[in-house]
């Protein structure tokens, strides 16, 4: 997820259902006003004129009650307190805004100027808008979110499937010595289109507050492993071990979801660079994804056999004696190394083939 994303995703968690500035808000909206609320009182003194400074504990019945006054009111960052009330709002002019309303240029620039998130409450309308710094969000009924996300759950539930098939279909060809460029690429792209659902899903679920539990646990659930997957698919196949995990991790994650369908955009997030676009070259995996299934191996272990060894098919050809020799290893981790193997293999050929 963007760092924008996240800022605002941080944002929706403090005005979500179930918060105090959420219940504020929701009694402004039922008592016919409207409203300026800014999130942060820190910098804030050279755009205040008027008004005055309370300095009281916050609850969402004194939010209701100060907005009755009209005027801007401005809560520090962690909505603890109601720092000033019934100010008027001064920010520069020249801060370009899209907006026409008074109430909705003023929260726009402030928000834009100060990078401070605003908030503000149609009286007419009866809506609330989210200012955060250029970012526009609407806060809609919770019933459209709540159908909007359900129907992203469905759709990653159907993506995590595939994902599941490639990945499988990628362990019986590394068993097999037959891994192409191209199999390693549809591996990365759904995996990377599993995580743009599930970032879509993350902001309903943020918006949703106590209203998206259930919603967040089928998350978690779909989304187990999803990560580690997609670092040690980097890991055993990454052709420059120059570069670090995290940063590829982080061009492929840059990709605009509309370039995921082009595999040459995410050859090149990889390192895999090839002029013709031809993906039907043969790569070794190096191991990691298979040795992370063997139970209670741990990391340390797996680099020195990756280091030791090099590629999969090597470690798979080991002798029990050159497993031994591999610092730290032993004479039954060497053997439970050898078994677990010979029991992915078996089990990844079974599935692809039945």
């Amino acid at each position: 997820m963007a760092p924008r994303e996240q800022r605002v995703l941080s944002v929706l968690q403090k005005v979500a259902p179930g918060t105090a500035l959420r219940e504020g808000i929701d009694r402004i909206i039922k008592a016919g006003m409207g409203a300026i609320i800014v999130v942060g009182d820190d910098g804030m003194e050279p755009l205040v004129s008027g008004g005055f400074r309370l300095a009281t504990n916050f609850t969402a019945q004194r939010l209701s009650e100060v907005a009755k006054m009209d005027g801007a009111i401005i809560v520090d960052e962690g909505v603890d307190r109601i720092v000033y009330a019934n100010v008027q709002l001064v920010p520069d002019p020249s801060v370009p805004t899209s907006e026409t309303g008074t109430r909705h240029r003023t929260a726009e620039r402030v928000a834009r100027q100060t990078t401070k998130p605003v908030i503000s409450v149609s009286e007419s309308m009866r809506i609330v808008t989210l200012y955060v710094d250029d970012t526009k969000h609407v806060l809609e009924e919770i019933s459209s979110i709540l159908f909007r996300a359900n129907q992203a759950l469905a759709t990653l539930e159907r993506y995590r499937i595939r994902l599941n098939e490639v990945s499988a279909a990628l362990s019986a060809l590394e068993v097999e010595n037959m891994v192409t460029v191209r199999d390693v690429l549809v591996v990365l792209q759904r995996v990377e289109m599993v995580r743009r659902i599930a970032d879509e899903i993350e902001a309903y679920v943020a918006e949703l507050g106590s209203d998206g539990r259930l919603l967040q646990l089928q998350l978690y659930e779909l989304m187990h492993q999803v990560e580690s997957e997609r670092a040690l698919v980097v890991r055993d196949y990454q052709p420059d071990r120059r570069r670090k995990v995290e940063t590829i991790l982080s061009d492929l994650a840059a990709i605009p979801a509309e370039r995921l369908l082009d595999l040459s955009t995410l050859a090149q997030g990889l390192g895999q660079h090839d002029a013709n676009n031809s993906y039907d070259e043969l790569v070794a995996p190096r191991g990691y994804r298979l040795l992370s299934r063997i139970p209670r191996l741990p990391d340390r272990m797996t680099e020195r056999l990756v280091a030791k060894f090099g590629s999969l098919q090597r470690l798979m050809n080991a002798t029990l004696a050159e497993l031994d020799d591999v610092e730290g290893i032993g004479e039954t981790r060497a053997r439970s190394i050898r078994e677990g193997l010979a029991r992915l293999a078996e089990a990844s050929v079974l599935e692809r083939y039945t």
